[in-house]
C-alpha cells in the first residue's frame, strides 16, 4: 500500500510557518501527518515578513494585552531553541517633544479625552510607561531590560537627524524567517510527517467520517489522499480553500494585508535597529542586514486578491523613503534601493477599519459537520509554536490519544548549543575547517549551527565542496539543501534557505538552476531505475 493510499490522521493544506509548525507538533505526538504546499516552503507570507521574533510594543495601544505577553514570553523560548537562526537584537526608538501623531488607537483616544492639551501627541510618560509593561509582561531572563540613550555623542545618534538628541533602547529578537520554515518541516519530516512540496490541492470532499483530497503535483500527477482530519493552513489562500476547495459554509475569512520592504546597502556602522514612529500613527523599523544592507519596513495595505503575487508599488517605496528621511540625517532615494520585497499577512477578519487596526491575533476555527476540519486565520511569526499548540488542543478532541505539549525547548534541527556560544561555535568550526573564511564559517553556522559540520564531512579544502556558484556557495550545501531543506530551485536557495540573491549575479544564479535541474534529474532516473 503506497502512502497515499493509506489514511492519515492529519493532511495539512501549507507549507508556511503554521503548517509547517503544527506538521513538527503534531508529528513528535505520534500522529500520521501528511502536508502538501503547492509551491515551494515558505514561498508567500513566511518569507517575506520583517524577520522578528517580538511582543509588538505597538499592539499595547490597541489593548492587545495577551496577545503581547504571549509573544513576549515567545520570544525566549525560541531564542534558546534556534540560537542559530535567531539572536538578540536591541532597538532604539528616537524621542522628541514636538513629533505628533494622527493615530486613533484605543489608547490615544483615550488620551485625548483626558488630557486634550495632548492632542495628537505621545508623552514621553506614556512610552516609558509603555516599554515598562514590554519589559516585565513576558518574564524576560536573557533580553536586558529598557535603557535612556542620549543620542548627542553617541553611535546610535550619529546617523540621525540633529534634533532626536534622547532615545530609549528595548530589546527584541531577529529571526531568519524562511529558515525557521525549512528547520521545523525538516524536524517534522525526521519526526515521520510527509511533507509534500510544489503539491496542490484542487478538492478536497467529506466522504462519511473521512476527508478525500486531490492533490496534483508539479508534473501534473494527481492522487488522492485519505485523512481523518484536515488543517487549512494555507495563509492568504485560507478563504479560497474554505470557498473554492471544499465549499463548506463559513462566514469566517480572511483579511488580506500587503507589507513592503525595501534594502539598501548599509546605511549606519552600529547593529542595532531602530523603530521610528510617524505622523500617520505607524511605526517602521529600519534594522541591520545581511552584514552589509539595511532593512526598511513595513507598510500596511488592504491587498485583495491572493494569487496577486504582492510587490512593492512605488508608492509604498517612496512612503518608506519619505518615513525613514525623517529621521536620518543623509537621506535615501530611490536610487540607493538594491532590493525591494513584499508579503501578504492572513489576518482574521475582524471588521476593522483599516489595515494597520486589523487585529493580528490568530482564529481558530472547527468545522466538525461531518469529518473535522480546522481552519486557522492570522498569526504571527513569534507565536507560532502557540499557534501550533492551541491546534493541537483541538485537535485532541478528535484524537484523544495524542500525546502532550512538547515543542517548549526542544531545539530545531542545528540549534542544540547555547544562545551565548555562538560565537565560539563559528571558532570551532573555522579551526575544523581553516579552508573557511571567517564570514564563510559565520554564515554556516548561522543558517546551519551545529549541523554545519554534518554538511561539510570530511572535506579538508574548498575544492572537496564541489563546484562553486558564487559568493560562497557550493555544490556540498546545494546538495544538502536539496537533500534535508526540499529545496528544488535556485530561487528557493538563493532568496528562502539564504539571502545570497543579493550576492550573486543573474548569471550565476542562472547557472545554479541549470546545475540542480541536472542533478534532480539524474536523481529522479536513478529512483525510477532502482
Amino acid at each position: 500500500m503506497s502512502p497515499s493510499d493509506e489514511t492519515c490522521d492529519l493532511f495539512i493544506i501549507g507549507g508556511g510557518i503554521n503548517g509547517c509548525g503544527i506538521a513538527r507538533d503534531a508529528a513528535g505526538r505520534g500522529l500520521n501527518v501528511r502536508l502538501a504546499e503547492m509551491s515551494d516552503l515558505a514561498s508567500a507570507t513566511s518569507s517575506a515578513s520583517t524577520k522578528l521574533f517580538h511582543g509588538g510594543l505597538r499592539y499595547l495601544e490597541y489593548f492587545e494585552v495577551r496577545l503581547v505577553r504571549e509573544a513576549l514570553i515567545e520570544r525566549e523560548t525560541l531564542l534558546r531553541a534556534m540560537p542559530h537562526i535567531s539572536w538578540p537584537m536591541r532597538f532604539v526608538l528616537p524621542y522628541h517633544k514636538d513629533m505628533r501623531f494622527e493615530g486613533s488607537t484605543p489608547a490615544s483616544k483615550i488620551l485625548n479625552t483626558v488630557m486634550p492639551w495632548m492632542r495628537g501627541r505621545r508623552p514621553a510618560w506614556l512610552i516609558r510607561f509603555g516599554l515598562f509593561l514590554y519589559d516585565n509582561l513576558g518574564g524576560r531572563k536573557i533580553l536586558p531590560p529598557t535603557s535612556t540613550v542620549d543620542l548627542r555623542n553617541s553611535p546610535e545618534g550619529a546617523p540621525l537627524n540633529d534634533k532626536f538628541t534622547k532615545a530609549y533602547e528595548y530589546s527584541d529578537c531577529w529571526v531568519e524567517d524562511s529558515r525557521l520554515v525549512a528547520l521545523n518541516a525538516r524536524d517534522a519530516a525526521l519526526r515521520g510527517a510527509q511533507i509534500m512540496i510544489r503539491t496542490k490541492v484542487t478538492n478536497a470532499e467529506r466522504v462519511g467520517d473521512i476527508w478525500e483530497i486531490t492533490t496534483e503535483d508539479y508534473a501534473g500527477a494527481t492522487k488522492t489522499h485519505r485523512a481523518r482530519m484536515l488543517i487549512n493552513a494555507a495563509g492568504p489562500w485560507v478563504g479560497d480553500v474554505i470557498h473554492n476547495k471544499i465549499g463548506v459554509d463559513s462566514t469566517e475569512d480572511v483579511r488580506l494585508v500587503r507589507g513592503s520592504h525595501i534594502v539598501t546597502p548599509k546605511l549606519y556602522d552600529h547593529d542595532k535597529c531602530y523603530f521610528f514612529q510617524g505622523t500617520d500613527g505607524r511605526i517602521i523599523f529600519s534594522i541591520p542586514y545581511e552584514n552589509d544592507f539595511t532593512l526598511i519596513g513595513t507598510t500596511d495595505a488592504d491587498h485583495s486578491d491572493p494569487d496577486q503575487r504582492p510587490t512593492c508599488t512605488e508608492a509604498e517605496r517612496d512612503y518608506l523613503i519619505n518615513f525613514a528621511n525623517g529621521y536620518f540625517k543623509t537621506p535615501i532615494s530611490a536610487d540607493d534601493v538594491v532590493w525591494s520585497y513584499s508579503g501578504v499577512r492572513p489576518l482574521y477578519d475582524d471588521g476593522a477599519t483599516s489595515a494597520t487596526a486589523a487585529t493580528r491575533d490568530y482564529t481558530l476555527k472547527v468545522d466538525a459537520d461531518g469529518a473535522p476540519i480546522l481552519n486557522i486565520f492570522g498569526g504571527k511569526i513569534t507565536t507560532y509554536r502557540r499557534l501550533a499548540e492551541s491546534a493541537l488542543e483541538k485537535v485532541q478532541t478528535y484524537f484523544p490519544e495524542t500525546g502532550s505539549k512538547w515543542t517548549a525547548g526542544v531545539p530545531l534541527p542545528g540549534g542544540d548549543f547555547e544562545v551565548a556560544d555562538f560565537d565560539k561555535k563559528v571558532s570551532d568550526l573555522a579551526t575544523t575547517y581553516p579552508f573557511l573564511t571567517p564570514a564563510h564559517a559565520r554564515r554556516l553556522v548561522r543558517a546551519y549551527g551545529t549541523d554545519a559540520v554534518k554538511m561539510i564531512g570530511d572535506a579538508t579544502s574548498l575544492d572537496d565542496l564541489g563546484p562553486h556558484f558564487g559568493a560562497d556557495l557550493y555544490a556540498k550545501e546545494i546538495s544538502w539543501l536539496i537533500t534535508h531543506e526540499f529545496a528544488r530551485t535556485a530561487e528557493d536557495i538563493v532568496w528562502r534557505r539564504s539571502k545570497l540573491g543579493l550576492r550573486l549575479s543573474p548569471d550565476e544564479i542562472a547557472a545554479l538552476d541549470a546545475w540542480m535541474q541536472t542533478l534532480l534529474r539524474a536523481q529522479t532516473n536513478d529512483d525510477t531505475a532502482n
